[in-house]
């Protein structure tokens, strides 16, 4: 089989004395990645991890580059979780083969523009005190509520949740999400306005209320385009960060706005400052991100 990794590298004692450098219950699939570099005959690898991982980066780059015969480039830009994928860099900085660390590929690699490897970084637990904490945490709540769910909203894992992609329950009461954050249950929340939110933070583990003040996000978000009625020129800001820009998006919007004869342009931005966009004074921003 193609995809099988052959025994040189799967039975490399060296090779498993370099992994053992990691953490023994993270999962950086090494071996596999080495395989694809080689069947790929790549030259300079990108690695791109969540700031959580960054602390892994150096051992890795070490292992991949003397096991698998190319050089690496260690991207340490912002990434904002584990999803945002940033191929089109890695292919600015002359990579030609990226491997990208974290818990999600929103971005098929059929339509990245080099060659791509997903790691999810699977992280051992103990599964059986976890199955039994599950089961006695689905009984205890069967005595309160008829009915529980996991949500899901694909391709993401079954309770899985990102700042920009939630699932839609508006057929229930509440929602439990837990976490030692706010930013992905917002997401949630503007995701299901009418569902009442619960957040448990395992860490103190403390049980709050959590609310967001949708009213005011919709009215500011009105206001916003009831001042763009009357603009002339627009500056269109094409999201980079992690793929987030969508193409169809900004086709369309660019059709929209030639078809009312106004003016335009088109920005390429990883992340919004002030200084990054002296050209938009007096024009309309309109965000393109996923």
């Amino acid at each position: 089989m193609a995809n099988q990794i052959p025994d040189e590298i799967q039975n490399d004692p060296q090779l498993t004395k370099a992994i053992e450098q990691l953490p023994w219950n993270y999962n950086f699939e090494i071996r596999k990645t080495i395989w694809k570099i080689k069947q790929a005959g790549a030259k300079r690898v990108a690695l791109q991890f969540p700031e959580g991982l960054l602390l892994y980066a150096c051992v890795i780059s070490d292992i991949l580059e003397r096991f698998a015969g190319a050089t690496s480039i260690i991207m340490g830009d912002v990434t904002y979780g584990a999803c945002c994928v940033d191929d089109l860099t890695a292919k600015a900085l002359g990579a030609d083969f990226m491997v990208h660390y974290g818990h999600s590929c929103l971005v098929p690699i059929d339509v990245t523009t080099i060659k791509m490897l997903y790691v999810f970084v699977d992280i051992t637990i103990d599964v059986s005190h976890f199955a039994t904490a599950m089961h006695v945490a689905v009984t205890e709540l069967k005595h309160h509520f008829h009915d529980i769910v996991v949500p899901q909203a694909k391709p993401l894992s079954p309770g899985e949740v990102l700042g920009c992609t939630s699932p839609q329950f508006p057929d229930r009461d509440a929602l439990v999400f837990v976490a030692d954050g706010r930013f992905h249950l917002e997401s949630a929340m503007i995701a299901n306005p009418s569902v009442k939110a619960f957040r448990y933070d395992p860490y103190p583990k403390v049980l709050s209320c959590e609310s967001y003040d949708l009213p005011q996000m919709v009215s500011i978000r009105k206001e916003a385009i009831d001042r763009a009625k009357s603009a002339q020129t627009f500056g269109i800001i094409m999201g980079t960060l992690g793929r987030q820009g969508s193409p169809v998006i900004l086709n369309h919007l660019t059709s929209m706005l030639d078809s009312c004869g106004k003016t335009y342009f088109t920005l390429l931005l990883s992340e919004i400052f002030p200084d990054k966009c002296p050209c938009v004074i007096g024009s309309t921003l309109i965000e393109v991100t996923h």
